[in-house]
C-alpha cells in the first residue's frame, strides 16, 4: 500500500494502554541485559497514552505533515547515506551527525532493525499513525546532535526526559527516572542524576516538536542555527553531573548505555 494511500488509524489500532507488570518485567530484562533495547519498545507498547496519538494525527493531517507525507522521504536512507552531505561545512548538522554516528558505530538502519526484533514490518498496521511514529524513531540519533545528550547511560536517560515532552508516552518517562535510578544504584554518585531527567522534561517542553522538523533542511543548518531556530537549550545540569562522575573514578566505559532507547 502506497504511503498516501494509508488510513490515518488503522481500525485494529489501539490507542490507550497501561499494563505495569508488563513493564515491570520488560524492564528488569533491560536492566539485565542493557543491549536488549528491544525491551525499550515492549515498555512503550504497554504505556501508549491517548495524548500522544492524537499529536500524531494533528501533525499528519496538519499542512506541514502533508508536504512531508507527499514527499516520502525515508528519513534511514537519507541520514545513513553521509555522501549525500558532502558538501556541508564542518559546523553543520549533517557533519556533526555523520562524526558523531562514526564515533559511536551506528547507523539509522541499524536502529529500524533493532525496532524489527520487536516488532517485524509485516505485523506493524499499515497507516499513518505508524509512519508518525517511525518518525519519532528514525531521528533519534539525531535527538542526540540536536540535544547534546551523549550516548552515556546518563545522556541517554535525559534525553528520554526530553523525549517524553515531545511525544507524552508514560514509558519513557519510566525508563528515564528507573535508569537514573540504577545509575545510582551502580555508582554510589552524588550527582544530582534526577535533576538532569528534570533538566531534560524541561528542555524538551520548551523546544519546538523535533519529530516534526524537515530532516533535509535541518542536516544543511549551521549546528548551533538548528539549536536556536528550534529552541533547544543547553543540558547544563547533565554536563555538571558527568564533570561529578568523572571526579568520582567513573569511566565513559561504565556509564555507556546501548543504543537509543
Amino acid at each position: 500500500m502506497a504511503l498516501t494511500d494509508r488510513p490515518l488509524v488503522h481500525p485494529d489500532r489501539q490507542t490507550i494502554g497501561f499494563k505495569p507488570l508488563k513493564v515491570w518485567h520488560h524492564f528488569r530484562k533491560l536492566v539485565a541485559d542493557k543491549e536488549d533495547t528491544a525491551q525499550v519498545f515492549h515498555i512503550i507498547e504497554a504505556t501508549k497514552s491517548k495524548k500522544s496519538h492524537r499529536q500524531a494525527w494533528d501533525f499528519v493531517q496538519s499542512e506541514e505533515g502533508q508536504r512531508l507525507l507527499s514527499e516520502g522521504v525515508d528519513i534511514p536512507t537519507v541520514l545513513d547515506d553521509h555522501e549525500r552531505w558532502t558538501d556541508c561545512g564542518p559546523d553543520t548538522v549533517a557533519q556533526h551527525y555523520i562524526r558523531f554516528m562514526k564515533r559511536e558505530g551506528l547507523s539509522a538502519a541499524g536502529l529500524v532493525a533493532e525496532s524489527h526484533r520487536w516488532l517485524p514490518p509485516e505485523k506493524r498496521l499499515p497507516d499513518l499513525t505508524e509512519w508518525y511514529f517511525e518518525r519519532l524513531r528514525d531521528t533519534h540519533d539525531l535527538f542526540h546532535v540536536l540535544t547534546g545528550y551523549g550516548r552515556d547511560a546518563l545522556g541517554e536517560q535525559a534525553l528520554l526526559g526530553f523525549s517524553y515532552e515531545q511525544n507524552h508516552n508514560p514509558g519513557i518517562l519510566f525508563i528515564a527516572y528507573a535508569g537514573a535510578r540504577e545509575i545510582k544504584k551502580a555508582t554510589g554518585t552524588k550527582a544530582p542524576l534526577y535533576a538532569v531527567v528534570k533538566e531534560g522534561r524541561q528542555l524538551g517542553r520548551a523546544a519546538q516538536k523535533l519529530a516534526h522538523m524537515d530532516v533535509e533542511r535541518v542536516m544543511r543548518e549551521n549546528l548551533d542555527a538548528a539549536r536556536a531556530r528550534l529552541g533547544i537549550g543547553k543540558p547544563v545540569i547533565y554536563r555538571e553531573c558527568l564533570k561529578i562522575l568523572e571526579a568520582e573514578g567513573h569511566t565513559e566505559e561504565q556509564l555507556l548505555a546501548p543504543q537509543a532507547a
